[in-house]
């Protein structure tokens, strides 16, 4: 057994009000989380990095807060500040091993930050870990908190953070790319399809865009949850009626996480309805789905405008960018719509798991909040990995088969459309029936109708007139 191993099976002990209980001795945690990683051996899944992350963020917040009252002295405040930026910056991260399936207030995600802060504050201080000295993981740690309001902060200030720092710029980064080729096409004329079928000439560029504007539509929509998580139940403690905390201890710690992330944050108008419900992280949640669903739009369209190259519609050129079989030499699929549909559909199901999760608000707290940060946090980062690889990885790399592309208009029935202000809509439809079962051209059963000359018909077919019809 190596030296390592041998650190990883000593076992020290710590004492929390149950009573004694051994812990890892590497371990900055003490015994009430051990109780927890002991009781919830079930996923193996521990909250998600950023939700730890701002659990830090809150926590350092939350003794600035207490320093300004004069609860807490400035020697406890800076020891617990020092600690909780090291947790914000991800270099305990270790220390934080309890399971997303724990106890549905997150009290132990709560304890473990206490104990951590508190047994990282001794060694800065030259003290025991578990010592408890100079700061105490209840009395100092946690001092004006309870996991009550606490877990449910974390959760809004985290999720409202990833959106900030991930979720956005990846939105813009596709709508930008998206934007660039709708630019780049705006005349490339192509036949329109409503119902799967041939429908009127619209250009590649006007097609794409749409694409454009649902994304950024979609980026409207992440901003809108950001202000949803603006609302922090801080100040609440254990019900909403605040006990053990300053009133003054909730508006400050907001004060403070604005200026240290950016996002304006704010005290909950109601602190029964801000521990009691979920029904932010539920419109959230319906925000996201709904970005989800614009992504399967775009993703489905582009990989079916890429189908071929022969046998399919083939307007677009998709990037190769690896084999697409075991089997047939050359192939190559569109794999980076296919990533971006399944993460659309992960993100989907996860979104409904917070809509279940909602409902679960009994009384004065909801108790399903692990399992809701681990479903928002994990749509937040697949769909902001997805949009940001599709953006760079396939469309940056799409091209179009302009001349493919006005094969398909010359040959579409549909520009008959055009016609009905000519010969109206009774006539325009025998052409395209005749065109169709005799395969000809509009313009050769037109002509050989006699409905209209040369020069009305050149006029009436122009496809750029019909993708940018004149008054």
């Amino acid at each position: 057994m190596s030296g390592s191993d041998k650190q990883e099976l000593k076992m020290r002990v710590e004492k929390d009000s149950m009573g004694e209980l051994e812990v890892p001795e590497w371990a900055l945690y003490g015994a009430s989380t051990q109780r927890a990683v002991l009781n919830f051996p079930i996923s193996g899944h521990r909250m998600p990095p950023g939700f730890i992350r701002s659990l830090g963020t809150v926590k350092s917040a939350c003794a600035a807060a207490n320093v300004e009252l004069g609860r807490l002295s400035s020697e406890k405040g800076d020891l617990i500040i020092a600690v909780g930026k090291e947790i914000s910056e991800g270099l305990l991260d270790k220390h934080f091993p309890v399971d997303v399936f724990q106890t549905g207030s997150g009290t132990s995600s709560n304890m473990n930050a206490n104990e951590v802060i508190a047994n990282r504050c001794s060694q800065l201080a030259g003290k025991p870990i578990g010592s408890k000295e100079p700061i105490h993981p209840n009395d100092d740690v946690n001092m004006g908190q309870s996991s009550n309001d606490i877990i449910p902060t974390v959760l809004h200030v985290s999720l409202a953070v990833a959106i900030k720092n991930d979720l956005l710029p990846a939105l813009d980064l596709l709508a930008l790319a998206l934007d660039e080729k709708s630019q780049a096409w705006m005349e490339v004329v192509k036949i329109g399809r409503t119902h799967l079928m041939d429908a009127t000439p619209l250009t590649l560029g006007q097609e794409f865009s749409g694409y454009a504007a649902q994304i950024r539509k979609g980026r409207e929509r992440a901003k809108k949850a950001v202000e949803v998580l603006g609302e922090l139940a801080i100040g609440g403690t254990a019900v909403g009626t605040g006990i053990n905390a300053h009133p003054e201890f909730a508006g400050k710690v907001c004060r403070i996480l604005s200026e240290t992330t950016g996002i304006s944050f704010r005290e909950a108008d109601d602190h029964f309805e801000a521990q009691g419900g979920r029904d932010d992280c539920v419109e959230v949640a319906g925000l996201i789905n709904t970005i989800a669903v614009s992504l399967t739009k775009v993703g489905n369209d582009i990989r079916l405008l890429g189908s071929g190259p022969r046998s399919g519609l083939g307007e677009l050129t998709l990037p190769s960018t690896q084999p697409g079989s075991s089997i047939m030499p050359g192939k190559v699929n569109p794999v980076m719509s296919e990533m971006l549909v399944q993460v659309s559909i992960y993100t989907m199901g996860l979104c409904q798991c917070v809509t279940l999760c909602g409902r679960d608000g009994h009384f004065e707290l909801n108790v399903t909040i692990p399992l809701i940060a681990q479903s928002l946090h994990e749509s937040i980062t697949c769909l902001s990995n997805g949009a940001k690889v599709f953006a760079e990885r396939c469309v940056k790399g799409l091209e179009a088969n302009r001349e493919h592309c006005r094969e398909l208009v010359d040959s579409s029935l549909m520009l008959v459309t055009a016609l009905n202000p000519y010969i109206g809509y009774d006539k325009a439809a025998e052409v395209a029936k005749t065109a169709f079962a005799e395969n000809k051209t509009l313009r050769e059963v037109v002509l050989e109708k006699g409905l209209l000359d040369e020069a009305t018909l050149d006029l009436a077919l122009n496809p750029m007139d019909m993708v940018h019809p004149k008054e």
